[in-house]
Protein backbone atom coordinates (compact mmCIF):
# COMPACT_ATOMS: atom_id res chain seq x y z
CA UNK A 1 0.00 0.00 0.00
CA UNK A 2 2.82 2.19 0.57
CA UNK A 3 5.31 2.26 -1.94
CA UNK A 4 8.86 2.85 -0.72
CA UNK A 5 11.95 4.82 -2.25
CA UNK A 6 14.81 2.30 -3.47
CA UNK A 7 18.37 3.01 -3.21
CA UNK A 8 19.07 2.61 -7.24
CA UNK A 9 16.72 5.77 -6.83
CA UNK A 10 19.02 8.03 -5.41
CA UNK A 11 17.70 11.38 -6.38
CA UNK A 12 14.21 10.70 -5.09
CA UNK A 13 16.13 9.24 -2.15
CA UNK A 14 18.40 12.27 -1.77
CA UNK A 15 15.23 14.46 -2.03
CA UNK A 16 12.75 12.54 0.64
CA UNK A 17 16.19 13.03 3.20
CA UNK A 18 15.95 16.80 2.46
CA UNK A 19 12.04 16.58 3.06
CA UNK A 20 12.39 15.14 6.47
CA UNK A 21 15.28 17.90 7.43
CA UNK A 22 12.71 20.40 6.26
CA UNK A 23 10.30 18.88 8.68
CA UNK A 24 12.40 19.39 11.91
CA UNK A 25 13.29 22.82 10.44
CA UNK A 26 9.63 23.50 10.52
CA UNK A 27 8.84 21.89 13.68
CA UNK A 28 12.05 24.12 15.11
CA UNK A 29 10.92 27.04 13.70
CA UNK A 30 7.15 26.61 15.59
CA UNK A 31 9.17 26.30 18.64
CA UNK A 32 12.31 28.47 19.05
CA UNK A 33 13.39 30.76 21.46
CA UNK A 34 16.60 31.83 20.31
CA UNK A 35 17.69 35.43 20.20
CA UNK A 36 16.90 37.92 17.59
CA UNK A 37 20.78 37.85 15.86
CA UNK A 38 20.24 33.94 15.92
CA UNK A 39 16.94 34.33 13.66
CA UNK A 40 18.02 37.05 11.51
CA UNK A 41 21.46 34.78 10.43
CA UNK A 42 19.43 31.55 9.90
CA UNK A 43 16.71 33.26 7.92
CA UNK A 44 20.05 34.52 6.07
CA UNK A 45 21.29 30.96 5.82
CA UNK A 46 17.83 29.77 4.66
CA UNK A 47 17.66 32.72 2.15
CA UNK A 48 20.69 31.62 0.16
CA UNK A 49 19.39 27.35 0.42
CA UNK A 50 15.93 28.46 -0.87
CA UNK A 51 17.68 30.12 -4.13
CA UNK A 52 19.90 27.23 -4.46
CA UNK A 53 16.96 24.93 -4.36
CA UNK A 54 15.20 27.31 -6.83
CA UNK A 55 17.74 27.09 -9.54
CA UNK A 56 16.08 24.41 -11.34
CA UNK A 57 12.46 24.06 -10.88
CA UNK A 58 9.31 21.56 -11.93
CA UNK A 59 6.17 22.68 -12.32
CA UNK A 60 4.21 20.56 -9.74
CA UNK A 61 5.71 18.56 -6.89
CA UNK A 62 6.55 14.91 -7.53
CA UNK A 63 3.70 13.27 -9.35
CA UNK A 64 1.67 10.34 -9.62
CA UNK A 65 4.18 7.50 -10.83
CA UNK A 66 4.61 3.62 -11.44
CA UNK A 67 7.75 2.94 -8.62
CA UNK A 68 9.25 -0.24 -8.42
CA UNK A 69 7.29 -3.68 -8.43
CA UNK A 70 4.42 -1.55 -10.67
CA UNK A 71 3.21 0.15 -7.78
CA UNK A 72 1.60 3.73 -8.00
CA UNK A 73 2.95 6.12 -5.72
CA UNK A 74 2.96 9.97 -5.38
CA UNK A 75 5.78 11.05 -3.30
CA UNK A 76 4.30 14.95 -3.43
CA UNK A 77 1.25 14.27 -1.71
CA UNK A 78 0.06 16.47 1.36
CA UNK A 79 -0.81 13.84 3.37
CA UNK A 80 1.68 10.59 2.73
CA UNK A 81 4.61 12.26 0.52
CA UNK A 82 7.96 11.45 1.57
CA UNK A 83 9.31 14.24 -0.99
CA UNK A 84 6.49 16.88 0.60
CA UNK A 85 7.81 18.50 3.50
CA UNK A 86 4.37 19.26 4.57
CA UNK A 87 3.10 15.93 4.66
CA UNK A 88 3.43 14.49 8.35
CA UNK A 89 4.06 11.95 6.22
CA UNK A 90 1.26 9.27 7.46
CA UNK A 91 2.38 5.66 6.30
CA UNK A 92 -0.95 3.66 5.36
CA UNK A 93 -1.19 -0.09 5.76
CA UNK A 94 -3.54 -3.12 5.09
CA UNK A 95 -5.45 -3.59 8.43
CA UNK A 96 -5.14 -7.34 9.92
CA UNK A 97 -9.57 -7.07 10.04
CA UNK A 98 -9.48 -5.26 6.91
CA UNK A 99 -9.45 -1.75 5.87
CA UNK A 100 -6.52 0.69 6.05
CA UNK A 101 -4.43 1.46 9.25
CA UNK A 102 -2.19 4.06 10.11
CA UNK A 103 0.06 4.95 13.43
CA UNK A 104 0.29 9.03 13.53
CA UNK A 105 2.42 11.46 15.84
CA UNK A 106 0.89 14.99 15.44
CA UNK A 107 3.67 17.63 15.44
CA UNK A 108 3.66 21.64 17.30
CA UNK A 109 3.09 22.54 13.47
CA UNK A 110 -0.12 21.11 13.51
CA UNK A 111 -1.25 22.84 16.70
CA UNK A 112 -4.49 24.77 16.07
CA UNK A 113 -6.15 25.44 19.72
CA UNK A 114 -3.59 25.78 21.93
CA UNK A 115 -1.63 22.81 22.90
CA UNK A 116 -3.85 20.78 20.41
CA UNK A 117 -4.25 19.50 16.65
CA UNK A 118 -6.00 21.94 14.31
CA UNK A 119 -9.34 20.19 13.32
CA UNK A 120 -8.69 20.36 9.63
CA UNK A 121 -5.74 18.50 9.89
CA UNK A 122 -7.26 15.82 11.34
CA UNK A 123 -9.93 16.18 8.66
CA UNK A 124 -7.24 16.42 5.90
CA UNK A 125 -6.04 13.02 7.32
CA UNK A 126 -9.11 11.10 7.79
CA UNK A 127 -9.79 12.25 4.24
CA UNK A 128 -7.32 10.53 2.88
CA UNK A 129 -7.90 7.48 4.95
CA UNK A 130 -11.26 6.78 4.02
CA UNK A 131 -10.59 7.82 0.08
CA UNK A 132 -7.47 4.79 0.58
CA UNK A 133 -10.02 2.57 2.24
CA UNK A 134 -12.63 2.86 -0.80
CA UNK A 135 -9.63 2.46 -3.30
CA UNK A 136 -8.28 -0.89 -1.60
CA UNK A 137 -12.03 -2.24 -1.75
CA UNK A 138 -11.88 -1.61 -5.49
CA UNK A 139 -13.32 2.09 -6.19
CA UNK A 140 -10.90 4.52 -6.75
CA UNK A 141 -13.28 7.72 -6.65
CA UNK A 142 -12.96 11.10 -5.32
CA UNK A 143 -14.74 13.13 -2.29
CA UNK A 144 -17.99 13.71 -2.83
CA UNK A 145 -18.81 15.23 0.69
CA UNK A 146 -17.04 14.48 4.19
CA UNK A 147 -18.60 14.76 7.68
CA UNK A 148 -16.75 14.44 10.98
CA UNK A 149 -17.46 14.36 14.23
CA UNK A 150 -14.78 16.03 17.06
CA UNK A 151 -15.32 13.43 19.97
CA UNK A 152 -12.73 14.82 21.99
CA UNK A 153 -9.72 16.99 21.82
CA UNK A 154 -6.19 15.80 19.94
CA UNK A 155 -3.46 16.03 21.11
CA UNK A 156 0.57 16.29 19.86
CA UNK A 157 3.77 14.57 20.89
CA UNK A 158 1.36 11.39 21.76
CA UNK A 159 1.01 7.80 19.69
CA UNK A 160 -2.49 7.93 17.67
CA UNK A 161 -4.24 4.84 15.28
CA UNK A 162 -6.17 6.21 12.75
CA UNK A 163 -8.37 3.28 11.09
CA UNK A 164 -10.65 3.33 7.94
CA UNK A 165 -13.07 1.02 5.85
CA UNK A 166 -15.59 0.45 3.14
CA UNK A 167 -19.07 0.34 3.96
CA UNK A 168 -20.81 0.47 1.02
CA UNK A 169 -21.18 1.21 -2.93
CA UNK A 170 -24.31 2.08 -4.94
CA UNK A 171 -23.33 2.74 -8.37
CA UNK A 172 -20.52 5.24 -8.73
CA UNK A 173 -21.17 6.22 -5.54
CA UNK A 174 -19.27 4.33 -2.34
CA UNK A 175 -18.97 5.27 1.32
CA UNK A 176 -16.53 4.79 4.44
CA UNK A 177 -15.96 5.64 7.72
CA UNK A 178 -12.97 6.42 9.67
CA UNK A 179 -11.18 7.77 12.85
CA UNK A 180 -8.71 8.79 15.20
CA UNK A 181 -8.06 7.25 18.37
CA UNK A 182 -5.56 7.06 21.25
CA UNK A 183 -3.40 4.16 21.32
CA UNK A 184 -6.19 2.34 24.18
CA UNK A 185 -8.77 3.06 21.33
CA UNK A 186 -10.74 6.08 22.79
CA UNK A 187 -11.65 8.07 19.86
CA UNK A 188 -11.22 11.06 19.65
CA UNK A 189 -12.33 12.11 15.51
CA UNK A 190 -14.66 10.21 13.30
CA UNK A 191 -15.92 10.14 9.69
CA UNK A 192 -17.77 9.64 7.44
CA UNK A 193 -17.27 9.90 3.48
CA UNK A 194 -19.12 9.82 0.03
CA UNK A 195 -17.27 8.84 -2.76
CA UNK A 196 -17.85 9.20 -6.54
CA UNK A 197 -15.97 7.19 -9.58
CA UNK A 198 -15.81 10.65 -11.99
CA UNK A 199 -17.07 9.35 -15.64
CA UNK A 200 -14.00 9.83 -17.18
CA UNK A 201 -12.44 6.86 -14.91
CA UNK A 202 -15.12 4.26 -15.67
CA UNK A 203 -14.14 1.68 -17.57
CA UNK A 204 -10.56 1.89 -16.56
CA UNK A 205 -8.52 -0.28 -14.09
CA UNK A 206 -6.08 2.02 -11.82
CA UNK A 207 -4.32 -1.37 -11.04
CA UNK A 208 -3.34 -1.54 -14.53
CA UNK A 209 0.30 0.27 -14.84
CA UNK A 210 -0.72 0.27 -18.69
CA UNK A 211 -3.98 2.43 -18.30
CA UNK A 212 -1.51 5.08 -15.79
CA UNK A 213 -1.61 8.01 -18.17
CA UNK A 214 -1.28 11.18 -15.91
CA UNK A 215 -3.18 14.45 -17.98
CA UNK A 216 -5.57 12.08 -19.92
CA UNK A 217 -8.76 13.47 -18.81
CA UNK A 218 -7.99 13.34 -14.77
CA UNK A 219 -6.10 10.20 -14.57
CA UNK A 220 -5.17 8.15 -13.21
CA UNK A 221 -7.10 8.27 -9.96
CA UNK A 222 -5.27 9.19 -7.12
CA UNK A 223 -3.80 5.84 -4.97
CA UNK A 224 -5.53 7.27 -2.09
CA UNK A 225 -8.80 7.36 -3.67
CA UNK A 226 -9.07 11.26 -3.62
CA UNK A 227 -8.30 14.61 -4.78
CA UNK A 228 -5.55 15.38 -2.60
Amino acid sequence: MTTEVTTEESGLAALCVLAQQTRELMDAAAVTDVGEDELMAVTAELTALTERLNAVRRATPQPFEIGPGGTVRHLGNAVTGAANPFAPPVVIEAAPEGGVRAEITFRPLHEGPPGLVHGGISAMVLDHLLGQAVAVAGFASMTGTLTIRYRAPVPYGRPLVATAEYTRAEGRKTWADGRIALSDGTPLVEATGLFIVPSAWLGRDPADPAQLTPGDAGWPPPVNGQDG
